[in-house]
């Protein structure tokens, strides 16, 4: 019986307490939690080219799933109600649809990949492990003092409610013991007061969480204690901080490693029953779950160390955009991923994702790596209301969710949601089937939206296309964050909107930002379980190592990046990965000197030989100066060192487009929508029948089985040579 199948029962009966509570909690914990390795992450297994692979996105509103079939040269895709109260019944239930639909049995599949919530829904429903914490003797307050930020400027802390540790100050123990900044001793590890600490948490934690100052320096210390807390409660999973983030900086790696206890039962719960289930209809299929930076994890490492799962879900729509960005020959891209629930962006320059080493959920911030996606609380499902006291329109951030819906779904919902704004307006023709099959009513939608039409003084389309004008712009702002405040310029970037709203306002948002064209890509809907479907392996290594630039040489440093390079491939080559299709990239974290923000610089191993250390600091004074517009004539200080390896590209589909009769046969059937104040003609068209370089001039409702895509009047969709619609103003001159 291994110590975490005890912690699981355990937990299994508190759970069960709160479950009526976790309404949102897409999955449950448990597993066989053991100290994991110093930075480096093993990856699963590749299975054999042929094999059939299936992508899976679990959303607030549907579940999406993707299938490639490399042998067949053929996707296959599907959309399902989500399931908030166990996400795995409706990727079970996706899985099942998918099959039937591709007319292949379960057993076909060789692996699937899976991007999920489940890590960052237990951190914002508050559902995870009792976590019991070691620290070094004086530093019991490290959590508590954290890093004495207040959110809102000067006047914040007067309405700031600062959420309590994850880890309680009553669960704290202290080891008088003491690491210098080298990894020599200055304090010898006192085993007999850890021990009588340690047996004072016994049956009050679920886990245990050991993190000790200068801890990544020299971790003999926390791996004593380790051996020790395993003697003293063997029921109790022990992580040690050095274990999960081996960097500088006790604050964040303790609150790192701590996360990483609290959400560890509820995501192993869900990743092992889900494992089970899939293996037991399908036969011995690879499971894989995508990490916050965008790499895959195998099952049994997502167990392990769940902190990287904590941007797990939006990661996976900027995988799959960058997919389009590479096939669609756009470099820069701004990608908008709009659900039912919420949405999120991103940056992708030259045809990488804009990443951050740090991830944050609500009041919690981890120092693990994660595509820097902002998230606003503005979807399909927002509800719109008129507070009583101002009688302004508002729109979200509460929503429908899957259950009851938006009104125009026919499953209970009442309130307004942005989609019956946008049934009401036309954009979502009633006669739309989402998923495939579900149908839609207007009359349901229009009567929603008569609530909020009535306290306004306007007509019902005036309040429709007022909830969208409002919901777009706080997407706007969303966009605004991650290009304008990071020194980027939105008219040098195109827009490509996915998701299951995504199309609805891709172009109002690009009109908005001014960038040119919005891209539509063919599935937008399901682009998310695309990108869990081809995202590439991955695997890093890293370690601290501050010096000043003047204090090293090129040789010193391209000698610990390569030994950290093969650390990390050795990883890779034990899950099947041959070197040659491995491709390293060079991560270091550089300041000035005296500077206490630091920022992280990417160079290729063939850049770094050319230029070194020097042409590392001349990065970083050029994105010094793009965030804070100067650069300083200063000594530069390394901070941090890692380096990062990534497997082979998984092989992609392009669908294939025959000739087609022209942009009439197409037309589905004649429309109205309501734009700009007034009722226009247009046409609705299958998207299906259009063919690259075809033309549709806007107003235009452009269908398709997993969304829906709006061109408004005065713009037009381009289809382009890979079936994406690219939309630009009628004057534009790429759109002659």
């Amino acid at each position: 019986m291994s110590d975490t199948d005890d912690l699981i029962r355990t937990y299994e009966a508190r759970l069960a307490e709160i479950e009526a509570r976790l309404a949102r909690m897409e999955g449950t914990a448990g597993p066989r939690p053991a100290p994991v390795p110093a930075a480096a992450t093993p990856l699963p297994v590749r299975r054999g080219a042929g094999g059939l692979r299936l992508g899976v996105d679990v959303g607030g509103t549907f579940t999406d799933l993707l299938l490639l079939d490399e042998a067949r040269a053929r996707i296959v895709t599907a959309k399902v109600p989500s399931t908030p109260e166990d996400s795995s019944i409706g990727v079970l239930n996706g899985i099942e649809k998918i099959c039937r639909d591709a007319g292949i049995a379960p057993s076909d599949i060789a692996e699937v990949m899976h991007g999920t919530t489940v890590a960052t829904n237990t951190v914002l429903t508050s559902s995870g492990a009792t976590v019991g914490l070691v620290t070094t003797k004086g530093y019991k307050d490290t959590l508590q003092i954290a890093r004495s930020y207040v959110p809102g400027g000067l006047g914040g802390w007067v309405i700031w409610n600062k959420s309590l540790p994850l880890a309680p100050l009553e669960l704290t123990v202290e080891a008088d013991e003491r690491m210098d900044a080298s990894g020599e001793v200055l304090v010898a590890l006192d085993e007999n007061g850890i021990r009588r600490e340690l047996e004072t948490l016994k049956g009050r934690i679920e886990a245990l969480t050991i993190s000790l100052f200068n801890g990544y320096v020299n971790d003999a210390h926390e791996r004593r204690i380790a051996e020790i807390a395993r003697e003293v409660l063997p029921s109790i999973p022990v992580s040690t901080g050095a274990s999960i983030m081996p960097e500088m900086y006790e604050y964040e790696r303790t609150e790192t490693c701590v996360v990483n206890s609290y959400v560890r039962p509820v995501v192993s719960r869900y990743v092992e029953n889900l494992e089970r289930e899939l293996k037991s209809r399908m036969g011995d299929v690879n499971l894989q779950i995508l990490r916050s930076d965008g790499g895959l994890s195998s099952a049994q490492m997502a167990m392990d160390v769940p902190v990287n799962l904590l941007m797990s879900g939006p990661a996976g729509g900027v995988s799959g955009a960058l997919w389009i960005a590479k096939n669609a020959g756009f470099g820069n891209l701004l990608t908008f991923d709009m659900g039912g629930t919420s949405t999120d962006v991103a940056l992708i320059e030259g045809g990488v994702a804009r990443t951050r080493r740090e991830t944050r959920v609500a009041d919690v911030t981890v120092r693990a790596p994660s595509i820097d996606v902002r998230t606003v609380g503005a979807g399909g499902g927002s509800i719109a209301y008129v507070p009583e006291l101002t009688k302004a329109l508002r729109v979200g951030p509460q929503s429908a969710g899957a259950v009851p819906g938006p009104a125009a779904y026919d499953k209970g919902g009442e309130a307004p949601t942005v989609t019956d704004a946008n049934v009401v307006l036309g954009y979502l023709p009633s006669d739309a089937k989402l998923g495939g099959d579900m149908a839609i009513r207007r009359d349901l939608a229009v009567k929603a939206m008569e609530t909020i039409a009535g306290p306004l003084g306007k007509s019902v389309e005036d309040a429709a296309e007022g909830v969208v004008a409002i919901v777009n712009e706080n997407m706007c702002g969303a966009l605004r964050l991650v290009s304008v405040e990071q020194g980027y310029d939105p008219r040098d970037f195109a827009l490509i909107g996915f998701g299951g709203a995504g199309p609805l306002h891709a172009n109002a948002l690009a009109k908005l930002i001014n960038s040119w064209p919005a891209i539509v890509p063919p599935g937008p809907g399901v682009l998310c379980a695309y990108g869990d479907a081809t995202t590439r392996l991955r695997n890093e290594a890293s370690q601290t190592f501050v010096t000043r630039t003047s204090a090293t040489s090129d040789g010193e440093i391209r000698s610990m990046l390569d030994k950290l390079a093969a650390e990390a491939a050795s990883d890779l080559e034990a899950e099947g990965v041959s070197k040659a299709e491995q491709e390293a990239i060079y991560q270091i974290d550089i300041r000035y000197h005296g500077q206490g923000m630091k920022l992280t610089v990417d160079i290729s191993p063939d850049d770094f030989a050319r230029e070194g250390v020097a042409g590392v600091a001349k990065r970083f004074d050029a994105e010094h100066e793009k965030l804070f517009t100067f650069a300083l004539d200063a000594e530069h200080e390394l901070v941090g060192l890692r380096a990062v390896v990534q497997g082979g590209e998984k092989p992609f589909i392009n669908r294939e487009f025959s000739a087609g009769s022209g942009v009439s046969a197409a037309v589905v059937h004649e429309s109205r929508l309501y734009a700009d104040g007034a009722w226009h003609e247009t046409k609705i068209y299958d998207r299906s029948k259009l063919s690259p370089g075809d033309r549709v001039q806007g107003p235009a409702i452009v269908t398709e089985m997993d969304s829906t895509s709006l061109i408004l009047p005065g713009h037009v969709g381009v289809i382009d040579a890979v079936g994406n619609i690219l939309i630009w103003p009628v004057g534009h001159e790429n759109a002659r």
